[in-house]
């Protein structure tokens, strides 16, 4: 069933794809490096597999994604071009106080599942076997479990999230309430005043806990990776 507002207006033609429940949320996906069919939906934890696929259709059928033999999906030319209106949401949300978080945003299964895209492994851990662990309290009622344990193995420089204790000796634990840690992570809240008052906990090998920075985004930078704030631009010669 057709959709459309019934207008020529430009604005119109963009918000009959853009205005779509989920769309700009599943743009967000594809803009930072989702492209198998699972990959996307564990992005949208939320958002049904029945709704994805109608979505991802209409995506290639607007001419915004393509979908290649092997079964992925790509933005083309005109879904780069999104790119910017997707970010600028994120950015107006920042700036008016649209990105303050409820209950209902402590999700730390997506934040988990965002940890592949910006966490940073420092050249000197590139050719190490690394396991970090994350223990998150204050998780929301709707969790059913007030704590919960997350891994992170890093082997030949890349970052693969665990379900289960991977089985190898765990390097560092960061244990957190789960809001102010998405409150550091946002730039919400200054990473040193989380690890003054406890509210974020460090344990394990001492080099690993000074290099933590390296690792991690703690002040703001990872907004970028989370698809809710442009890279900065370079600086021109």
């Amino acid at each position: 069933m057709w959709k459309g507002y019934g207008q020529f207006c430009p604005i119109a033609k963009a918000s009959e794809i853009l205005g779509e429940r989920w769309m700009a949320i599943v743009l967000r996906e594809l803009m930072y490096g989702s492209r198998r069919f699972n990959d996307i939906a564990r992005g949208v934890p939320l958002m049904s597999r029945g709704l994805l696929s109608q979505r991802l259709q209409q995506l290639v059928e607007a001419g915004v994604a393509h979908r290649t033999a092997e079964g992925d999906y790509v933005l083309t030319p005109a879904g780069e071009a999104l790119r910017p209106i997707i970010e600028a949401m994120g950015l107006w949300a920042l700036h008016w106080g649209q990105a303050t978080l409820s209950e209902r945003d402590l999700d730390d299964r997506w934040l988990m599942w965002a940890m592949r895209r910006y966490l940073r492994v420092p050249a000197a851990y590139r050719d190490k076997r690394v396991v970090l662990r994350f223990d998150f309290l204050g998780l929301p009622p709707a969790a059913r479990v007030a704590r919960r344990s997350w891994w992170v193995l890093v082997e030949h420089g890349e970052p693969e999230v665990c379900i289960k204790d991977p089985g190898y000796e765990t390097a560092l634990t960061l244990t957190a309430d789960l809001r102010a840690f998405l409150e550091v992570l946002l730039g919400q809240r200054p990473s040193a005043r989380a690890l003054h008052d406890g509210s974020i906990r460090l344990q394990g090998d001492p080099a690993l806990v000074r290099s933590l920075p390296e690792w991690l985004p703690l002040n703001g930078e990872a907004k970028i990776s989370l698809g809710i704030a442009p890279p900065p631009r370079p600086i021109a010669a």
